[in-house]
């Protein structure tokens, strides 16, 4: 199987939804003619022209709200936030509009948008631009919200969101833009991966790593030490989707491991793993033989020097120094 970067992944997302759909539009600062911050849409203006890709103000109250409407009407727009952090000052519209407007039409309103972008820290650029906020968007009912760890998951994921008929909000992680891996040709047929549905990145029997976006690949990593450093044997599990979420695979593999530990880029405080702790020890109490562990970002906002943001966020060491603790 061909190995294509994870930006080049989503690229051809976009370009296959754009073609099966004329509804579909991508919209957002610098899309177009700079084929994006990340280079993400690269090579899409100059194919599928100015209504199809369009570059918007730098008001994201403004654009996210213009998509939001539109979307109400039948277009499928795939809004790009250049950091997921710029989300506060389109709140309202990212919560109040999108995630509340089918429910409260009584299902005859559909919001069949995407929101995504890189939603995290380790790139040095101070606390306002690294924040990761898909706790906050999964607590509001009404929203979908994803953090894909590989390039075939990015892609599969946001074909999929794409096509969905609820918001969907897509955390990824600037990262992993130029992380290479393998993904399906698409002359070999549509390539979709279902929300809400995790997937074992590794099988292991002493201890279950959980955790979703790049954190995933800092399990692989602290799994690999733990397997030739300590005898032990981790398993990974990559959520994939935040909501849905695949509550059934995380309470299996606990079931068999009788260990976790949670890898969580967000803050430990209200984060995604504090919910998945509760469902372990209502679900999976009896199978514990050691306390639920959490590795988070360290509480504090993103710290702008290089060497000590990396020692902030989740790392294979920390991983690892958690996991001796009740191995």
């Amino acid at each position: 199987m061909r190995e294509i970067e994870y930006r080049d992944a989503l690229n051809e997302a976009f370009d296959e939804e754009l073609a099966r759909d004329e509804n579909v539009v991508l919209m957002g600062e610098e899309v177009a003619q700079y084929n994006g911050a990340y280079k993400v849409t690269r090579g899409l203006w100059d194919k599928w022209g100015d209504k199809r890709v369009v570059d918007t103000p730098i008001s994201e109250a403004g654009f996210i709200g213009m998509g939001i409407g539109a979307s109400m009407l039948g277009i499928r727009p795939v809004m790009e936030l250049m950091f997921w952090s710029f989300h506060s000052v389109a709140f309202d519209q990212l919560v109040n509009n999108a995630a509340c407007c089918r429910y409260m039409s009584g299902g005859l309103i559909n919001v069949p948008i995407v929101m995504r972008g890189p939603a995290n820290g380790g790139t040095n650029v101070g606390a306002t631009h690294s924040h990761t906020p898909e706790g906050l968007f999964a607590a509001f009912p009404g929203l979908k919200v994803c953090s894909p760890a590989t390039p075939a998951d990015a892609k599969g994921m946001m074909k999929t969101a794409i096509r969905d008929n609820d918001p969907v909000y897509v955390m990824e992680n600037t990262t992993l833009y130029g992380n290479t891996g393998e993904v399906p040709d698409p002359a070999d047929g549509d390539f979709l991966i279902p929300l809400g549905k995790a997937d074992i990145k590794r099988e292991g029997s002493d201890i279950s790593l959980i955790a979703h976006g790049a954190s995933v690949l800092r399990c692989l990593e602290a799994a690999d030490i733990l397997a030739n450093e300590h005898n032990i044997d981790a398993e990974v599990v990559d959520l994939r989707s935040i909501r849905p979420l695949d509550q059934d695979a995380i309470i299996e593999s606990v079931k068999k491991t009788n260990r976790a530990v949670l890898v969580d880029e967000s803050k430990p405080f209200c984060g995604v793993s504090a919910q998945i702790t509760t469902l372990i020890q209502e679900y999976a109490f009896d199978y514990l033989d050691a306390p639920v562990k959490r590795v988070c970002t360290i509480d504090a906002p993103a710290i702008y020097s290089p060497h000590v943001e990396q020692d902030q966020l989740p790392n294979a060491k920390r991983i690892v120094a958690q996991v001796l603790t009740i191995a």
